[in-house]
């Protein structure tokens, strides 16, 4: 007998793989929260109608991943043409100060790792996060995109090696780093420039992301002077009627910029290794802020 999907416990413990699944693919958290319900709304159809269903899990993955592959392809041309610098919507969450257990999670929700996926096309990105970060069988991702089990293989060597050549080092674990984030927010809050210098890799780099909504550079900022001048670059007048609070941001340390109204003004994501800060992400598109709370 198969399980009823108006069970709440069903729908329950399938959103979050879903969710999961969809987000990593668009990094868009909005359109991954309305393909997680579509598919659960298509698998619910499908028992009311009878369909015989061996794996509910199984069923709705292949709803939402096929239906990530046709959103990337029918937003293609929106990508091509984003102004600036591209970074994902951010996960924002409450921090986990020693997230050992969820390191490799982590990972694969970085932002970094997100923007290294769109060097991949559709189907190279759902095999590699299906395989190599879900776990799944190829004979099962081969009748999810639809190709044959060695064809699947193939695309996933290709994809790997494309995300092996990319990928930078970073931590993803460790209260050290918590606490390096901790002072990293309290220096950008107090305009310490000489502190923020001294936690900054030498060759730091800084993106941000204002879609064309917000001004924001068209090219990353190079070297810990720079991306210290930058981050303290808003006017004072401006700084103190804001708060920095530190926050998880995709699995990393971060912190969530927001007016004494409630309004984020923006999100940032840290990248941390030996000790400093080689990376920071700022996303100031409004639109990408919907979803965050202060």
């Amino acid at each position: 007998m198969q399980p009823d999907l108006s069970d709440d416990e069903t729908a329950t413990t399938l959103r979050p793989l879903l969710f999961s699944i969809a987000y990593r693919m668009l990094g868009e958290v909005g359109e991954a929260e309305d393909l997680t319900q579509e598919a659960l709304l298509r698998l619910h159809a499908a028992h009311t109608e009878g369909v015989k269903i061996q794996s509910q899990k199984a069923y709705a993955t292949t709803i939402v991943s096929r239906l990530a592959i046709d959103h990337l392809r029918s937003s293609r041309v929106k990508r091509e043409e984003y102004v600036g610098q591209w970074l994902p919507e951010p996960v924002v969450s409450e921090p986990r100060f020693d997230p050992a257990d969820h390191a490799e999670m982590a990972d694969s929700l970085s932002m970094a790792f997100l923007v290294l996926l769109e060097s991949l096309s559709p189907p190279e990105r759902a095999v590699f996060l299906l395989r190599d970060v879900f776990s799944y069988d190829f004979e099962d991702i081969a009748e999810i995109i639809k190709k044959s089990p060695s064809n699947t293989r193939q695309i996933a060597v290709r994809a790997r090696r494309a995300i092996d050549a990319g990928r930078h080092r970073f931590d993803t674990t460790g209260k050290d780093n918590w606490e390096l984030a901790k002072r990293f927010i309290v220096a950008v809050d107090n305009g310490d420039l000489d502190g923020l210098v001294g936690m900054l890799a030498s060759d730091a780099m800084i993106y941000g992301d204002g879609g064309g909504n917000v001004t924001s550079r068209p090219a990353p900022v190079v070297s810990a002077a720079a991306v210290a001048a930058l981050l303290l670059s808003t006017p004072p007048e401006i700084r103190a009627r804001q708060s920095v609070t530190l926050t998880e941001v995709n699995g990393q340390p971060g912190a969530v910029v927001s007016s004494a109204d409630g309004t984020v003004n923006s999100v940032i994501a840290l990248d941390i290794l030996d000790g400093q800060v080689q990376t920071v992400r700022v996303i100031l598109n409004p639109e990408k802020l919907i979803h965050v709370r202060p």
